[in-house]
């Protein structure tokens, strides 16, 4: 049996998965994760887009928006390769195109924007909502092996490896969490996130692991006001697409507080938002997803 990966090890790990390799002038392949069994995370081919559109950007230029569509689900276990188009290179900001694909077939597109660091005016509304500190709170990682001896009897083997696999994100909700509550509850969530060990001194780095996270927790907020669970198999989901602005630098090994909420779900779809902030309470990003959800068992004919 192989010995559990020391933290250092998984985020050495994570900057491998989110370096892309250059194959040519404006192409670029993202390996796959170790051992990854079905859909690829959507997080981690934004967070692959991403670091491939960075790569081609003018020096002195840094990402400040990307816009991005699923088109189809990707599939672990294969290598993405990213093709990148140079749609703008001003003076002041830069455009680039991502097509992401898998056996030739695009699963992701991508615009992403680019701007050369300048002074503006100034200002913020954004409040960081009043929660407890990081330090205060319980690991998810806990909460994990929690429901494993609750109700490990009933999961599934897979279900199983996935809580108790080692994650490079660590997790810690404010609040109780649902993945075993039925009763519905405001479409509101609030999560602590940061790498378990240290990050090289990249911003570029830091913004794909930013992009990473904001994956998680995020279409999950539309079904709480219906108190249904992916874990329990009452729905299906995937995200239809991802949009995340980058106001400030940030470091993603530090901790930052992703407050999410859903101002509507219907016709077969959920909108999330996300702001996310610093311990200092400043807003370094915001994001906004949409994506399909449906209660299982309901008529999957639209699907495609």
């Amino acid at each position: 049996m192989s010995e559990t990966p020391t933290p250092a090890e998984i985020i050495a790990g994570l900057v491998r998965l989110l370096t892309v390799v250059r194959t040519g002038a404006d192409s670029f392949s993202g390996s796959p994760q170790p051992g990854g069994v079905g859909r690829v995370f959507g997080g981690q081919v934004i967070a692959q887009a991403i670091q491939a559109a960075q790569a081609t950007a003018p020096e002195g230029m840094a990402a400040h928006s990307l816009h991005a569509y699923f088109l189809r689900g990707g599939t672990e276990g294969l290598d993405t390769v990213y093709a990148i188009t140079r749609d703008l290179d001003g003076r002041s900001f830069a455009n680039r195109r991502v097509v992401a694909s898998q056996d030739g077939e695009p699963i992701l597109t991508m615009a992403a924007s680019f701007q050369r660091a300048e002074d503006g005016l100034e200002h913020s509304d954004a409040t960081m909502p009043d929660v407890p500190p990081a330090a205060d709170l319980k690991p998810d990682s806990e909460h994990r092996r929690e429901l494993i001896a609750r109700f490990g009897d009933r999961m599934t083997d897979a279900q199983r490896a996935l809580f108790l696999r080692p994650r490079p994100i660590e997790m810690r909700s404010v609040g109780p969490l649902h993945w075993m509550n039925r009763e519905p509850s405001p479409p509101c969530a609030m999560n602590w996130f940061r790498t378990i060990a240290p990050l090289p001194d990249d911003p570029a780095l830091h913004r794909a692991v930013i992009a990473y996270a904001s994956d998680y927790t995020l279409l999950g907020t539309s079904a709480l006001p219906h108190g249904l669970s992916w874990f329990r198999g009452e729905l299906t989901g995937a995200s239809l697409d991802h949009a995340i602005w980058f106001h400030r630098e940030a470091r993603a090994d530090e901790w930052l507080l992703y407050a999410t909420d859903s101002p509507w779900s219907g016709g077969g779809r959920g909108f999330n938002r996300g702001r996310i902030f610093d311990r200092a309470g400043n807003l370094v990003a915001s994001v906004a997803q949409e994506g399909m959800l449906r209660r299982r068992g309901a008529d999957q004919s639209k699907t495609d």
